[in-house]
């Protein structure tokens, strides 16, 4: 039961007990801290820079309007809008959107399924002028079944 449910006085009115029963404002407890209750995205602590939200707001535009067109076809966890509106926020647009890009050509045909979150942090054989080993990360390794 939701907390919203459980905070319904339990009054017997008796031959109104069909109608609905109405909240206090003052009895809904307060939400908590945690704002994955407001989005379905990314919402830590990332740096605001200029490409990062330009990044970020692209993707956001996508899911509003062409998301809706495209459907639910997406084959890992999270999605791949969801997946590269958090890569973009933590590791920059650069990094971010070759992720991105490599996770959208993996959710095709004959491609990978399944969770495939981004990682924390990016291991130092990663640079901006090797954009092709962006490539491995979230890759199942060959004798994984």
């Amino acid at each position: 039961m939701c907390h919203l449910c459980s905070m319904q006085d339990d009054e017997d009115e008796g031959a109104a007990a069909a109608r609905p029963k109405r909240l206090r404002r003052d009895k809904i407890p307060p939400r908590s801290n945690s704002k994955s209750l407001h989005s379905r995205n990314y919402s830590g602590p990332f740096q605001k820079t200029p490409d990062r939200l330009l990044g970020m707001g692209l993707i956001r535009l996508y899911q509003l309007t062409l998301s809706g067109f495209i459907g639910n076809s997406c084959r890992h966890i999270p999605t791949c809008s969801e997946y590269g509106y958090e890569s973009i926020a933590r590791h920059g647009l650069w990094a971010g959107g070759w992720m991105t890009l490599f996770r959208v050509a993996r959710c095709g045909p004959g491609g990978t399924s399944g969770l495939d979150p981004v990682p924390e942090t990016l291991e130092m054989r990663y640079h901006w002028w090797t954009p092709w080993r962006y490539f491995a990360i979230g890759r199942k390794p060959a004798g994984a079944a």
